[in-house]
């Protein structure tokens, strides 16, 4: 640089940038892998987005989001699934062909918390024998002990062998293993009526056992109460103007907080429409902190930020609705 005729001091300070930089910036050959990374990624999620959801659902846990944004997602975008089924469901997800040869993604039993690969392997192994009969079939058959069945049966994956949930609990219950020549057979258990759940238990079951559902989303069982308080659902926020007062309601799925933010706190909310962001000053954290920090289930007022196709909401009014959630237990990913 003194051959070019630049002053020293310039010099100095060109090199202290270049030596910051340096300290966490991109090689050529990572930001070249990157780039083929990332548009590999995008042409999948455009051109086979049930092969790419069921990839991120196979390699979780990864990424920034949790496998009930990317179902949600995925099924905004048209993707169908199919439930997990001790008589069709492989350890991870796969793709089964619906009518009209499209893939579906059938979930697989890795996603049932608590279930050992093991056990999940026998149940693929001793079907491909012969499908199972009853959840004394499968229980014999798989050898499976009373634990494993009972999360099998809270998460709905044995509902082709039960007609419901509470009776595939109630059968699990009444199999035992007995021994010498009874070896392989249970006592027969007395059929009795039990209620059905409703469609809110269905999906506390759900997120309970796998931490998503396949039915509606929570906030749609909510959505008269939020129209009551004039929210407007996420899918909506791009038709209004930029600098509108809005009130928004959702599940609570990020907080995070970068270091290079001065202190915001960025947090996504999601309803049954799809997401909304927030931006959340620090004077706006200290006065309602425990709503901010706390809420499983936000409605927020602010003022809507649009510009260039990017959407947020400028909190400035935080309320805590997660008592509406009931029994639902939702965790977000926060400042991770």
């Amino acid at each position: 640089m003194k051959e070019r005729g630049y002053q020293d001091t310039f010099a100095k300070q060109i090199y202290e940038q270049i030596l910051g930089f340096g300290s966490y910036g991109f090689p050529e050959s990572h930001a070249a892998s990157f780039a083929l990374l990332a548009y590999a990624s995008a042409w999948l999620k455009c051109h086979e987005p049930a092969a790419f959801c069921a990839g991120l659902l196979n390699s979780y846990p990864m990424g920034f989001y949790a496998p009930a944004q990317l179902i949600a997602d995925a099924k905004r975008n048209g993707v169908k699934f199919r439930s997990i089924d001790v008589q069709f469901s492989s350890w991870e997800c796969t793709l089964e062909l619906n009518d009209v040869q499209h893939p579906d993604v059938r979930l697989g039993l890795c996603m049932i918390k608590g279930l050992q690969q093991a056990e999940a392997q026998r149940i693929v192994h001793c079907r491909q024998h012969s499908t199972f009969v009853d959840m004394n079939d499968l229980a014999h058959r798989a050898s499976l002990n009373r634990r494993s069945l009972e999360l099998l049966s809270r998460a709905g994956a044995s509902a082709s062998l039960t007609h419901s949930r509470p009776a595939a609990r109630w059968s699990a219950l009444g199999i035992e293993k007995l021994p010498g020549l009874l070896a392989g057979h249970s006592s027969p258990e007395a059929v009795i009526p039990l209620p059905s759940m409703t469609e809110g238990q269905e999906i506390v079951a759900d997120y309970h056992s796998v931490g998503f559902t396949l039915g509606r989303h929570p906030l749609a069982l909510l959505r008269k109460r939020f129209d009551q308080l004039r929210v407007t659902r996420a899918s909506d926020l791009p038709t209004l103007p930029n600098g509108k007062k809005v009130r928004v309601a959702g599940i609570v799925t990020h907080r995070q907080r970068p270091e290079t933010a001065s202190g915001v706190i960025f947090i996504s909310l999601e309803d049954e429409t799809g997401m909304s962001n927030l931006i959340i000053w620090s004077t706006v954290q200290q006065a309602q902190r425990q709503p901010v920090l706390c809420s499983t289930l936000m409605v927020v007022e602010g003022e809507l930020q649009q510009e260039q196709g990017v959407i947020h909401v400028i909190a400035k009014q935080v309320r805590d609705y997660s008592h509406w959630l009931g029994e639902l237990q939702i965790e977000s990913r926060d400042f991770r």
